[in-house]
């Protein structure tokens, strides 16, 4: 990997290790509480792309779990990943990585609706479709119950993916991070 992936990788990570510095707003109907850190899988994804993107929220879980206090509140560690926000926290690699596999496959014809759309499909079906089993799992409330009280977070979720969307694409414009994917053109022999 070059050192300029290698920065990225840890400037996404940084960025959502900063975000973390918004308090957490606790909701007293489930243990997970709301914020603002989902910002920046969806940021990783969107200006990295699949590969770093996807690389810089593992460097971010692999911070969490060896106990540095990048998640909102100063938390981190493995008893965080272990507990009912675990599932949220493992799904950010797998997230990252199917927006920034989205935007590559769009990349000549991205535009802010069509990544907004893709940091649903990745920082909200995939972070919760991840989350909300394992929390339901690690709390033994009903996996209905679970994704019933999830329902909170989908007005702010969705606030984040069309910021993260107007962001990404003013990156693109300014000076995309991304590579635009060349044709293969192997010729067989």
């Amino acid at each position: 990997m070059k050192l300029k992936d290698m920065m990225y990788v840890a400037l996404f990570a940084a960025v959502t290790a900063a975000l973390g510095l918004l308090p957490p707003i606790p909701l007293p109907f489930t243990p997970v509480p709301i914020t603002s850190q989902t910002l920046g899988v969806m940021l990783a994804g969107a200006v990295l792309g699949a590969r770093l993107g996807g690389l810089s929220m593992l460097l971010f879980v692999f911070l969490v779990a060896i106990g540095a206090p990048v998640l909102a509140g100063g938390r981190g560690g493995l008893p965080i990943i272990l507990g009912p926000t675990g599932g949220y926290i493992l799904s950010w690699p797998v997230a990252a990585f199917v927006i920034g596999l989205l935007v590559e496959r769009f990349w000549g014809r991205l535009n802010v609706w069509k990544v907004f759309v893709f940091n649903i499909a990745g920082g909200m079906i995939v972070v919760y479709a991840i989350g909300i089993p394992y929390q339901a799992f690690v709390t033994g409330v009903p996996l209905l119950a679970t994704a019933l009280s999830s329902a909170a977070f989908l007005p702010g979720d969705l606030l984040k993916a069309l910021i993260a969307a107007l962001v990404a694409v003013k990156i693109k414009q300014a000076r995309p991070l991304i590579q635009p994917r060349k044709a293969n053109r192997s010729s067989s022999h």
